[in-house]
């Protein structure tokens, strides 16, 4: 028989639908018949027992909120009637966990671009980075010209990476956009970058180069625009030279230990805990085993679910660095006036995703069950392997361009609901379910799906590997397929 629901932890109140179902529908749970009350949508949740206003509502063994009313077993359970428990900042104790993962080392390769500090990408293409928003419409049109007079025969592609920062930003904000910008220059994807200026904006070019520190000079040339006569003349000659040396690079195999991933999910649905999320987990911990390593953003998305994370770091820095990381963020939202419990998006809530915790605890299954290794400030390049988390909030593009910035040469990105979108690496959607799997194929690259179809993990899991090897060995993502490529930088202050 076609199974219906699934019930993801012993402890749990809920059980989650696999199908949409009908009032009157009956579910066998626990031992009980439980009789529908509601039309419910699939991914969406079902209370098990008649629960008490105020009583914790518990999904993945943990609280996602507590009951608005009285629920009657049976009763559709959502933003209609559960409430978040979060609040504001809290104090938190070091509980360790320390987990072994038990798994092989597999000594598995993939194709990549060994560079000269010994970085490796998954890309060989050409950059043109603007250091301000002022030249944007010249490094475009620099880029179209490369790409018609070339072709990009020789090369993976060549892009430029659009912002509108740069200038009339202030303090933070301003260091951001310089971090995020230095890291695209430094990125091992980009075998030649051309670092195109205005000459007069805040992030001057000279204190721009001395932030890249040392560099490989060959590879990374400077354009002030404002001091040449013919701008687009002085760029292709620059350009053209760059291209060259690029076009000599060649794939070579190299240990999977040299691939960084990073971990994101958007437009999320019921199923995204369930298959996507535990998938990626997987796969997180199988590449952590390997001597790779993974990096979890999104830290609003973890409110509900950090104390998971806190208890895995390895030390007891690495403890109140993830503290830190998780109160800051919340602070920033005070700082707003904003809720620091707010589920935002309508998307979410459709999907039957009802309150923050409840995407927390889904969406930190993303880095499965390995200890944190290290903790990054938004802007930092990775410094240590393994698991990492970083600073950034949950919006996709903003989110998805920080992990790239730090050295991920390809994002993960788990969706239930799709979308297109990809960062300045190529960045992979995973669907939830077969439904969008199918119906947006040009959007996904994997169907994890499969696991809801009567596919297990063990089935499941050496295909997505394959996969995720194939696309640092050069496959393309649909996002590269689609030219769907784009950066965005975090801002927080005011703008002058």
């Amino acid at each position: 028989m076609e199974q219906t629901f699934i019930k993801i932890n012993p402890a749990d109140s809920v059980v989650v639908c696999l199908q949409a179902m009908k009032k009157g529908d009956k579910i066998e749970v626990d031992g009980k018949t439980v009789t529908l009350n509601q039309d419910t949508p699939a991914g969406h949740k079902v209370i098990i027992d008649d629960t008490a206003k105020g009583t914790d509502i518990i999904k993945y063994g943990y609280p996602i909120g507590h009951a608005m009313n009285d629920l009657k077993a049976g009763d559709w359970v959502n933003e209609d009637n559960l409430k978040t428990n979060l609040s504001g900042t809290l104090e938190y104790t070091y509980n360790p966990v320390n987990e072994t993962l038990n798994i092989k080392d597999e000594k598995r390769t993939f194709k990549g671009y060994v560079r000269s500090n010994g970085e490796v990408g998954t890309r060989n293409e050409v950059w043109i980075v603007p250091t301000v928003g002022c030249v944007n419409g010249i490094a475009e049109r620099l880029a179209q010209q490369l790409r018609q007079e070339t072709g990009e025969k020789d090369v993976d592609a060549i892009y430029t990476w659009h912002h509108n920062y740069g200038c009339s930003q202030l303090s933070g904000d301003h260091e951001n956009t310089r971090k995020v910008l230095r890291d695209i220059v430094l990125h091992p994807n980009a075998g030649a970058v051309l670092v195109l200026s205005l000459g007069c904006e805040n992030n001057q070019p000279d204190e721009f180069e001395k932030l890249l520190g040392d560099y490989d000079k060959t590879r990374v040339r400077f354009l002030i625009t404002q001091k040449v006569d013919d701008e687009i003349a002085e760029g292709m000659k620059i350009l053209h030279e760059l291209y060259d040396i690029a076009a000599k690079d060649k794939r070579e195999e190299v240990s999977i230990s040299h691939l960084r991933v990073g971990l994101k999910c958007g437009g999320s649905d019921g199923f995204s805990g369930i298959t996507a999320n535990p998938l990626v987990g997987e796969f997180s911990d199988w590449l952590v085993a390997q001597g790779g390593t993974s990096i979890l953003t999104e830290v609003p998305e973890m409110f509900g679910a950090e104390t998971i994370l806190m208890n895995r770091c390895k030390t007891p820095e690495l403890f109140e660095q993830t503290v830190s990381l998780v109160n800051d963020f919340k602070e920033y939202f005070l700082s707003h006036g904003e809720p620091v419990g707010e589920n935002p998006s309508p998307g979410n809530k459709a999907g039957g995703i009802s309150t923050l915790e409840d995407k927390a605890l889904g969406c930190t299954q993303k880095c499965g069950r390995a200890p944190v290794s290290g903790v990054l400030s938004y802007g930092d390049r990775l410094q240590v392997n393994g698991l990492n988390l970083l600073s950034a909030p949950g919006n996709d593009l903003v989110a998805s361009t920080a992990l790239a910035s730090s050295g991920c040469q390809i994002v993960l990105f788990t969706t239930g609901r799709g979308t297109p979108f990809g960062t300045f690496v190529p960045t992979m959607k995973i669907a939830t379910n077969p439904t969008l799997a199918q119906r947006k194929a040009n959007w996904v690259d994997f169907n994890a799906g499969q696991l809801i179809e009567g596919k297990t993990m063990q089935e499941v899991l050496p295909q997505f590997i394959d996969k995720i090897i194939a696309v640092a060995s050069g496959e393309k993502a649909q996002n590269e397929i689609n030219g769907y490529r784009e950066i965005s930088i975090f801002k927080n202050g005011v703008t002058l």
